[in-house]
């Protein structure tokens, strides 16, 4: 097997077991949002104690950046506890696209922190992504339906993620480690909810359901990273939107949502901006950022 052909295979199951996740996220959702981060990061650690080389297995935790990997891990929980949040009040495909516009808002942020230089190409991908964002919250905006800015808080929580993780990178840290810090943080804060009230114990099956969803999550992020390892970026990418289908179906099949006209317009919208935005980095040579890492 070639390594493009695996790099495919590992994108198809990431995007896979993060749509699965999704599901899972909402079928549970009469659980309290802190139980479900902890649990998600409980179960989330197991995965990533598998990519430990062995002669860091004593000092795993070791590093000269731990602000840099701690305000990563608390806008990564943000990111993640909005997105769970949407999930469980909009509809599947509506809070899928939205995510999409997470590299709207990466690009936006390297203009501040990073001092990049955006063209009128990418500045025409931001107004085409924004643009398709108003159309998928439209019934927000009619209802005043306050669920529609988590998606939002989601994408500016990745793109400052995106940000961090770069920094992080440049400074030698590995991947597994960035990963373990963030499940790390994210389980404690999630457990600091259990003296507010509001956990329960979960039955057999939801318990099963609530260890599915770390491991889902983790090995889709796991996944991710062997994908664009192994492949060329330009081939997996594509891959990514496959999410916006499973959304769509699972949403149909499993919840009866039906996506209105204006959601799979504006999905579309959201899509081709994200799509410019990848292929002007491409071409820059630039580290290609999508969605999506939790």
């Amino acid at each position: 097997m070639s390594k493009n052909i695996l790099g495919l295979f590992y994108m198809l199951i990431s995007v896979t077991f993060f749509s699965l996740m999704d599901v899972l996220v909402k079928v549970t959702g009469e659980y309290a949002l802190g139980q479900i981060l902890f649990f998600r990061s409980l179960f989330g650690l197991i995965p990533i104690f598998f990519l430990i080389p062995k002669d860091r297995l004593k000092n795993f935790y070791k590093t000269q950046k731990i602000s840099l990997h701690f305000y990563r891990s608390i806008f990564g929980t943000v990111a993640m506890a909005s997105i769970f949040i949407a999930l469980r009040n909009l509809e599947l495909a509506e809070t899928v696209a939205m995510t999409f516009a997470g590299p709207i808002f990466v690009t936006l942020f390297s203009i501040f922190f990073l001092s990049e230089k955006v063209g009128l190409t990418r500045w025409s991908a931001v107004i085409i992504g924004f643009i398709g964002v108003i159309f998928i919250s439209r019934p927000g905006f009619e209802n005043a339906n306050i669920f529609y800015i988590f998606p939002m808080i989601f994408c500016l929580g990745f793109a400052a993620v995106c940000i961090l993780i770069r920094k992080l990178t440049l400074y030698g840290e590995s991947v597994w480690l960035i990963a373990f810090y963030f499940t790390l943080v994210s389980g404690l804060c999630g457990l600091a909810t259990l003296p507010f009230g509001g956990w329960s114990m979960p039955t057999k099956i939801d318990f099963i359901l609530l260890i599915l969803i770390g491991l889902f999550g983790s090995v889709a992020n796991i996944l991710l990273t062997f994908s664009y390892k192994f492949a060329e970026v330009s081939l997996t990418t594509p891959l990514k939107y496959l999410a916006l289908v499973y959304a769509i179906a699972f949403g149909f099949f499993i919840f009866q949502e039906i996506p209105s006209s204006y959601t799979i317009l504006g999905a579309g919208l959201v899509v081709v901006s994200s799509l410019i935005i990848f292929t002007r980095e491409r071409q820059l040579k630039k580290v290609v950022v999508m969605p999506r890492q939790q």
